[in-house]
């Protein structure tokens, strides 16, 4: 005697929703993407067995998810009840042992990193089940970040006072981000470069012929964005002070100028202190980042800008070449500058480095943790 077709699979419209968005996933296992179609067809009221021929399974299949949504929802769809699926085939401890030779050890060849084909072979597994394991535990041993934690004995003290002048900046005052890009090279290609065209990328050659460098010096206004910019050789004290008088000028008289600038040896030089220590500049303040701490300078992000969209790819024939395309580039930033906004409080920085100098060097009383 064959069985009443069952009524409509009762759901709510977000519920019907996120069954969609699953059966047309291309990247959810297919037994969710076959489940959520046959929930669908059953929330229009289609009977089962029609419903087990358009998916090809069994009508019982169709009844058990069904019974499953019923009482779990969108979250029981392509559930695999515990003590059912696939067993795992690895002895146990096999993917903790190599998680902890991936982190811990080096291959007996003495290479800085594993690779799956060598950690498999050293462990007796597939290059696969490696590959599968790493990518569970979001290892990546061919790739390495670097960084530097500042050893400054004054980073807290210089970082509160840097983020706190980008993040609420004086009144009546004008703050800039400054330093030199050095060694800006001009470089030609050895060959003219290919234009861009479907299915290929632009090319250039690898190799180069140079034509000088010059000295990028800028100083980028937090609030405005607006860059102020002079390229020179050389990148002495005496070069600093020029350009200093530059932005003396550039900023109207009443304000305030306060300048946040790394630590070499020309911003300190005795011209400079000697041309700020005048009356004529008591409207001058310097505020120095930490040591090995350029990426709280806001204008290496102007530099990157700058780097990335003119100098890397352009080619030129002469310094002068590149001198004119620095300062033609940076009036057009200039007629549409883009501020930078700094947005993480110096807390929080602070609390990061403490956590670095820790997991550097843990036996040693930090400094500057109270």
């Amino acid at each position: 005697m064959a069985l009443p077709p069952a009524p409509a699979l009762r759901m709510t419209d977000v519920q019907r929703a996120r069954l969609a968005e699953m059966a047309s996933s291309s990247s959810l296992p297919y037994r969710v993407v076959i489940q959520a179609s046959a929930l669908l067809l059953a929330g229009d009221g289609v009977a089962n067995e029609e419903i087990a021929r358009r998916c090809s399974v069994t009508p019982n299949s169709v009844r058990a998810w069904r019974q499953r949504f019923g009482e779990q929802g969108v979250k029981g769809v392509g559930a695999i009840a515990p003590g059912r699926g696939r067993k795992p085939r690895l002895p146990e401890g096999t993917v903790a042992e190599v998680v902890r030779v991936t982190q811990q050890e080096q291959p007996p060849d003495t290479s800085t990193h594993w690779t799956t084909r060598s950690l498999a072979k050293h462990m007796g597994l597939g290059k696969d089940t490696v590959a599968r394991i790493w990518r569970d535990h979001k290892l990546k041993p061919w790739k390495i970040e670097t960084f530097k934690v500042s050893n400054d004995p004054r980073f807290e003290e210089k970082c509160t006072d840097v983020v706190g002048l980008y993040m609420n900046p004086p009144g009546r005052a004008a703050v800039f981000s400054f330093d030199e890009k050095t060694q800006c090279q001009a470089l030609d290609r050895t060959q003219a470069s290919l234009p861009m065209k479907p299915g290929r990328a632009g090319t250039m050659t690898h190799d180069y012929k140079r034509n000088g460098t010059t000295d990028l010096f800028a100083a980028l206004n937090i609030a405005t964005g607006e860059v102020i910019t002079h390229c020179h050789k050389g990148h002495t004290t005496v070069d600093v002070l020029a350009f200093f008088k530059k932005i003396d000028k550039a900023v109207p008289k009443g304000q305030d100028i306060h300048v946040v600038l790394d630590n070499p040896s020309a911003h300190k030089g005795p011209e400079l202190q000697k041309w700020l220590a005048d009356p004529r500049r008591k409207r001058w303040h310097l505020h120095f980042t930490p040591t090995s701490s350029s990426w709280l300078n806001l204008v290496e992000r102007w530099f990157k800008e700058i780097t990335d969209k003119r100098l890397r790819r352009g080619t030129f024939a002469s310094v002068t070449q590149l001198v004119d395309a620095i300062e033609t580039w940076t009036k057009h930033w200039n007629d549409n500058p883009k501020p930078f906004v700094w947005h993480q409080p110096a807390q929080e920085i602070i609390t990061k480095v403490r956590r670095g100098r820790a997991a550097l060097n843990p036996a040693v009383k930090i400094a500057t943790d109270h």
